[in-house]
């Protein structure tokens, strides 16, 4: 009989205990943010509170957004007390006296003072240390106590097509500051002609991260994040047309890391030079002025107008009329593709040219000089 009370006590306690442990695991869930920061370290979704009823938000990127939020800032670049454009900047370092932020060159570029709102509302003053119009990316520095968040720095070559991404900008200026998007990456590498100069004409060519998240006007230089909260992109164009949608561009963080040493410590970014004067094959007025005549059945390529004298190119043999169509075993479809692939190269290198001459390809080894001679 005492056997049998002992197993009916055993079996009440057991219950009990399930019972009351289920009872608080049910509060735990219910009235604390335990799921919020189990799921909030990867960005997957966070409980928010809303006329005293929790919602739990499949999906969210709360969490991840804190990570980035107050390490950007709106830019303001003035000319003569007047802006003349605005952009975002992201605080990738510091150290013990300044803040170190990267926006694009564009947004910079043009002014004679630029000034900062950071996320609190304080307007501070900045100062850019260097940029770059083939980079598009220039570094700001401000004082260090103005600094409250630092991102941290991802890596865009773990992205995979299909990911979840989101931004944090100013588009339009100040009224939408901190504004908040988020899409997926919808490509890698893609190769995206530009124009550096105040022409129409494309001369650059960027290899480019594509996202479908919203970006306008004030959304350069800003971080583009993963769901982690992790900066693997700086957004800098976006692919307007009446009949195009949902097409952003963002340069990979990795490229732009590997250059803002040089760009703090105020030192010009050192670009190999071939040593030509050149112009399109479809530039046909240009060619008509320089009285160059090319076979028809060439399409693409960079006509060589003059070789410099004491460059490279001049010693390698190159001359006017010739055809270059690749560069280093790289196809050159106009002068925009030439700068690309010469730019992956250092002062020195010596490069293979592949050359169309009086309708003979032809191949040539030819040294680099330098930006500065």
């Amino acid at each position: 009989m005492r056997k049998k009370q002992d197993t009916l006590k055993m079996i009440f306690i057991v219950t009990f205990s399930f019972v009351i442990g289920g009872v608080v695991m049910f509060a735990l869930l219910k009235w604390t943010p335990i799921i919020s920061e189990v799921i909030g370290t990867t960005g997957g979704g966070t409980i928010v509170t809303k006329n005293e009823t929790q919602v739990y938000e499949k999906g969210s990127l709360a969490a991840s957004v804190e990570k980035i939020y107050d390490a950007t800032a709106l830019v303001r670049t003035y000319k003569q007390d007047q802006v003349i454009s605005t952009g975002t900047a992201f605080v990738y370092r510091a150290d013990d006296k300044y803040g170190y932020l990267l926006t694009n060159n564009h947004v910079v570029s043009g002014g004679d003072k630029i000034t900062l709102v950071m996320s609190n509302d304080e307007e501070i003053d900045g100062k850019v240390l260097g940029g770059d119009e083939y980079l598009d990316l220039a570094v700001i520095q401000i004082a260090r106590e103005k600094v409250t968040l630092i991102s941290n720095i991802g890596k865009s070559e773990d992205m995979r097509l299909g990911d979840t991404v989101f931004t944090v900008g100013a588009p339009m200026g100040y009224d939408y500051r901190g504004s908040v998007t988020s899409g997926i990456l919808s490509g890698k590498d893609r190769m995206v002609s530009v124009s550096v100069s105040n022409t129409s004409s494309n001369d650059w060519v960027m290899r480019v991260l594509q996202l479908d998240a919203s970006i306008n006007p004030g959304n350069s230089g800003g971080p583009l994040l993963n769901v982690n909260g992790e900066v693997i992109g700086i957004c800098s164009l976006k692919l307007v047309d009446d009949q195009i949608e949902g097409m952003g561009f963002a340069i990979p963080i990795e490229y732009a890391m590997s250059h803002v040493k040089t760009l703090e410590a105020g030192k010009t970014i050192e670009w190999p030079l071939l040593g030509i004067e050149m112009a399109n094959v479809t530039d046909t007025s240009l060619l008509y002025r320089n009285r160059i005549i090319l076979d028809e059945k060439i399409t693409q390529g960079v006509v060589v107008i003059n070789a410099v004298d004491g460059s490279g190119a001049k010693e390698a043999g190159l001359k006017k009329g010739d055809v270059i169509t690749k560069l280093a075993g790289k196809e050159v479809k106009d002068y925009a593709y030439l700068r690309y692939e010469l730019y992956q190269h250092q002062a020195g290198d010596v490069v293979e040219i592949t050359f169309i001459r009086d309708s003979k390809e032809k191949t040539v080894k030819v040294k680099l000089g330098k930006s500065s001679e």
